[in-house]
């Protein structure tokens, strides 16, 4: 799904190298760095290769996938916003369950944040808020439920460039990897 977000946005600024990243973002859940052990971001997956079991997607990860433990199996896991900007969706879609997506700038670019695997029940903002970075933003969806797309219980976490929103989590071709960035990049 790819569709266009606020009319009378600026085109993105060139983005610099996840090395010379300059922003720091906030955590999207406790502990972010540690969770992320099966899919970073640009990691190559199909149903042959993948470190997770079962597998239904191919493609080249746009996003990074932070895990839980087997204690966070039943208890709700919080989710919070990574940047400040408004909530400009949140919805069901194919392979996620609940999703929401966010607008807000990273190194003075444009970008989209997607959260996915999320109970959306549980999201209180509305479309249009303004949401602080370390908000509480959600909390993930029941594993293997409608709510996470029948998925493991994860946060997918993908931030693409520029004003439209696209919510992929495989590329096809290594070089579409060009228009996402690396959330673990911009981390403390």
């Amino acid at each position: 799904m790819v569709f266009s977000i606020l009319a009378g946005d600026s085109p993105a600024d060139p983005s610099p190298s996840p090395l010379g990243a300059k922003t720091t973002i906030r955590e999207p859940m406790k502990n972010a760095l540690a969770r992320v052990n099966k899919k970073p971001f640009g990691l190559y997956v199909s149903p042959d290769n993948s470190p997770v079991n079962p597998e239904h997607f191919t493609g080249y990860h746009t996003g990074v996938d932070f895990e839980t433990t087997a204690g966070e199996q039943n208890q709700d896991v919080d989710v919070y916003v990574i940047c400040s900007g408004p909530l400009i969706s949140k919805t069901t879609a194919t392979g996620y369950g609940g999703i929401a997506v966010q607008s807000c700038k990273i190194d003075g670019q444009s970008v989209t944040v997607v959260y996915g695997h999320i109970r959306l029940s549980s999201v209180s903002a509305k479309t249009g808020d303004q949401l602080a970075a370390g908000d509480h933003l959600a909390v993930l969806g029941t594993t293997y439920s409608a709510e996470t797309g029948d998925e493991r219980k994860h946060l997918h976490l993908g931030i693409h460039k520029g004003n439209s929103v696209n919510i992929l989590g495989y590329a096809q071709r290594e070089s579409d990897l060009s228009q996402w960035l690396n959330v673990a990049a911009y981390l403390p």
